[in-house]
């Protein structure tokens, strides 16, 4: 099988022959080729299969409120006792909606709002509890707010509790393979979901990841969980997939991930970067403190859309915010006021 990755630019002087990538502010004229059994190649535009390049080239279409046509920032809200950055911050749905309001002012286009950690070594939440965290916050900024809420779990019975509090779309981390009822809960709904890539519990995730070549065995995993959700009823357009950066991965499997983001667009979906303040970041930049891992975050940001990636998923709104907009003021020439 062959893979193809789009060699995005976002140059100001575009080749007559090049195509824009996704619909969105990026274009490509060549195309690195990648398999299992020989070494990767670069091939012109003109010789990508007609298939393959219609998937690279289809605009995206609106999911969830987010305009897939520009970058998107997606706020993390964790409602939990022990996630790694920011747990305990926000167990109090008080605090919690006001600070997926905060979010919102420095230009979140959505919040996503978790109940169970999945950080390395994390335990397993119960359902209710999960769902007592999780819902009554749902209900409260959407009493608040018109804005996108997307829940972050791998759980049917929570997903449905938090739909029916005012949730737009359903995040799961595992891909409807921890809990197969949550497809049909988000077809049955008509919501768009992502899908994540995974290797193993959050228990033991880190422990040994293993991969014959991480980039492709992501990709034919996502391949296989998108035609799993369509089988369910969920349309392609409607999904948007994630590598899983840090989700049973070692600072290799990252950096490959990331080095080559761009091949996960031949899936023909919107795609989602969530590596804010990971672990990986405060290695490379010498800051053990999550907190003091914003720069490099952002760093990994900006480079995701310099490849086309049309969601992050950040802590830092702010921060990513004003970083976007000045990329992207001198990657267009041009800044409206």
């Amino acid at each position: 099988m062959l893979y193809y990755r789009p060699c995005v630019q976002t140059d100001p002087l575009r080749s007559p022959q090049a195509k824009t990538l996704a619909g969105g502010w990026a274009w490509f004229d060549r195309v690195e080729v990648l398999s299992r059994n020989a070494e990767p190649r670069l091939i012109p535009i003109a010789d990508v299969p007609a298939d393959v390049l219609a998937r690279l080239c289809a605009p995206r279409e609106t999911i969830a409120g987010l305009d897939m046509s520009r970058p998107n920032l997606m706020g993390i809200l964790n409602v939990t006792p022990d996630s790694f950055s920011d747990g305990g911050l926000y167990v109090n749905p008080a605090d919690a909606t006001r600070h997926a309001l905060d979010m919102v002012n420095e230009g979140a286009d959505i919040i996503d709002i978790g109940g169970e950690s999945t950080r390395p070594g994390a335990s397993y939440v119960p359902d209710d509890e999960e769902v007592a965290r999780t819902a009554p916050v749902i209900a409260a900024i959407r009493d608040a707010s018109p804005v996108p809420i997307s829940i972050d779990t791998r759980k049917a019975v929570v997903a449905k509790h938090a739909l029916d509090a005012g949730a737009t779309l359903i995040n799961d981390v595992y891909a409807f393979t921890h809990d197969a009822a949550l497809a049909g809960v988000a077809a049955r709904s008509g919501v768009p979901v992502c899908l994540m890539h995974a290797q193993g519990d959050p228990e033991v995730m880190q422990d040994n990841p293993h991969y014959d070549n991480v980039v492709l065995d992501v990709y034919d995993f996502l391949e296989d969980r998108i035609k799993v959700a369509e089988a369910a009823g969920i349309d392609r357009a409607q999904i948007i997939v994630d590598p899983g950066i840090g989700f049973g991965k070692n600072m290799a499997h990252n950096l490959a991930l990331l080095n080559r983001i761009s091949v996960f667009h031949g899936l023909g979906c919107g795609v989602l970067l969530g590596a804010s303040r990971k672990r990986f970041i405060g290695t490379i930049g010498n800051a053990p403190d999550a907190k003091g891992r914003v720069a490099g975050s952002v760093a990994v940001a900006l480079a995701a859309v310099a490849q086309g990636i049309q969601i992050l998923r950040v802590h830092d709104v702010a921060q990513t915010k004003q970083a976007l907009a000045v990329w992207q003021a001198v990657a267009s020439g041009e800044y409206a006021t």
